[in-house]
């Protein structure tokens, strides 16, 4: 029995697999990783995206305001009257006459930069105020306690009914005017400022003060950077409705502005000039619209970096 199952297992150990070793032509080098560019390149890709971005936006701009104009101008070239009637909008070549007509008085110019001053005034008042109270409110619960409901109960009441009340408490019209206009800013600033601070995430703060931060710092270093972005997103928002609450007041109760301007003109039939402080307003509210942007880029270079990179991965 020995000597049959010998063979057997010779076999055995002949048909098993042996280690086969590969021809050297055949062997590869392992995968390298691919090397990450330096730093200079990848802020060169980095500019040129942005670039390329912005170039992109600028584009879509022109596009949507030629849009615009085009509408303007074929409507009121053939006096379309379907639902939407051009017959009295008075053309672009009209407004255009009107404003160079307008510039050579002071008049126009005075009432402009009235309304800048108001809106300077206003939004600037609301903004110092504003930004502090909402860091407070939505750091410690007692202040959101003690705060908030006043805030709440405030907030739903429209600033253009606030106008025969603001012409009782102030003495003059431009006080109260400077009042509406800090009125309409205020709630969206406050309200956007108390959501960035109680939207933090918890673990930020935790590992601050693991690191010895003092609630000073915490609030220069940790929380006021988190809550940049909101508080832009309510400068921005403030900044419309300020616009819109100055120049109501101007047509009630004012003298002077732009708004004003618009309701005399609305008042004398001079449909040119109507057309005219309409757009100087959107011109105007445009222009502050940008300089908000503009300053929330300057704070937070991070952010745009960041936007950039989410949107190429």
């Amino acid at each position: 029995m020995h000597a049959l199952k010998q063979p057997a297992a010779e076999d055995a150990a002949q048909a098993a697999p042996s280690s086969v070793v590969p021809h050297p032509a055949t062997l590869r080098p392992p995968a390298q990783p691919k090397a990450s560019p330096p730093p200079s390149a990848a802020l060169r890709q980095w500019r040129a995206a942005q670039l390329k971005s912005r170039l992109l936006s600028v584009s879509l701009w022109l596009i949507s305001l030629s849009a615009l104009f085009a509408v303007w101008y074929f409507g009121t070239k053939y006096r379309i009257d379907f639902y939407i009637r051009f017959n009295n909008i008075p053309a672009p070549a009209e407004v255009f006459a009107k404003l160079l007509e307008v510039n050579r008085s002071e008049k126009f110019i005075t009432n402009v930069g009235i309304s800048v001053r108001r809106i300077l005034s206003g939004f600037g008042i609301a903004m110092m105020i504003a930004i502090p109270l909402g860091l407070l409110i939505g750091r410690y619960r007692a202040a959101r306690d003690l705060l908030m409901p006043i805030a709440e109960v405030l907030r739903p009441i429209p600033a253009i009914a606030w106008v025969p009340m603001s012409i009782m408490l102030w003495p003059t019209n431009e006080v109260s005017i400077v009042y509406i206009t800090f009125l309409g800013s205020f709630f969206p600033i406050l309200l956007n400022t108390v959501h960035g601070v109680t939207g933090f995430d918890p673990v930020l703060i935790r590992a601050a003060r693991c690191l010895g931060a003092g609630e000073g710092r915490l609030f220069w270093n940790v929380i006021l950077p988190g809550a940049l972005p909101h508080i832009f997103t309510g400068l921005a928002v403030g900044m419309g409705v300020a616009w819109v609450s100055l120049i109501a007041a101007e047509m009630i109760s004012g003298q002077f502005g732009v708004g004003y301007f618009t309701w005399e003109a609305y008042s004398l039939v001079n449909y040119a000039e109507i057309a005219l402080g309409m757009i100087t307003i959107g011109v105007l509210g445009l222009a502050c619209s940008g300089a908000i942007q503009m300053v929330g880029t300057l704070l937070m270079p991070w952010s745009s970096y960041a936007a950039a990179g989410r949107k190429d991965a």
